[in-house]
């Protein structure tokens, strides 16, 4: 039953890093990081993404534009651009390495310390991904945020909000810590074997047992 539950448990971990992993993908590539409702034209959605800035116009076309130059962008969409890069180079490292270890792949006996090595390596890969993807969605947020509220803006000049690619990349990073987690704790737990139910006599008792004879064999009583 332990090994059975670790099983189970590695399938989650794989299943739930996976499901991170695609939506941390996602994230980095569409351009709905923020979005901006204009006042004046009211048929137009301005988005934003780490690439590209689009118009969707209430007709369903859509117009993008991609940045003139990397080195003219804000300082929090360059880091972002190679966080989330790195993201999802450590998601396919850990995918490669978890899947490597989990126990539904058999391998000789002597090779299970090597699998548990594995699993482990695969969970910090998950560890660092999550992280490096809820740091760029985070800062983004944050600096969204701040200027929302910033006073020195007039009220007039249209506000950038929060967008859909950042709550995807929230769900990813959490997505892809809590896999990784479950696949440290099950390479840091123990195996635990359970006792066997056929009890074994002694051999000192099984000689005299086994080779009982009755002495005068002719004897009725």
């Amino acid at each position: 039953m332990a090994l059975l539950s670790k099983t189970n448990i590695q399938l989650g971990g794989l299943l739930f890093t996976l499901f991170g992993w695609i939506l941390s993908c996602i994230t980095t590539y569409v351009p709905l990081w923020k979005n901006l409702n204009l006042d004046l034209n009211e048929l137009e959605i301005w988005t934003m993404g780490l690439w590209h800035v689009c118009v969707v116009q209430d007709e369903g076309a859509i117009q993008c534009k991609e940045y003139d130059s990397f080195l003219s962008l804000p300082s929090e969409l360059r880091i972002s651009r190679i966080l989330m890069f790195l993201a999802n180079g450590l998601g396919v490292l850990g995918l490669l390495t978890s899947s490597l270890g989990l126990n539904c792949l058999k391998f000789r006996e002597r090779r299970q310390e090597l699998k548990k090595r594995l699993l482990l390596l695969g969970g910090i890969f998950f560890w660092i991904s999550g992280l490096t993807t809820l740091t760029p969605v985070s800062w983004i947020a944050y600096v969204t945020v701040q200027e929302f509220w910033d006073d020195t803006i007039p009220d007039i000049v249209p506000r950038w909000e929060f967008g859909e690619a950042l709550f995807m990349g929230w769900f990813g990073g959490f997505f892809l810590i809590f896999g990784g987690t479950l696949f440290i704790c099950t390479a840091c737990s123990p195996d635990f074997q359970q006792p066997s139910s056929v009890h074994h006599m002694p051999t000192e008792l099984q000689g005299p047992c086994l080779n009982l004879q009755p002495k005068y064999p002719d004897l009725n009583i």
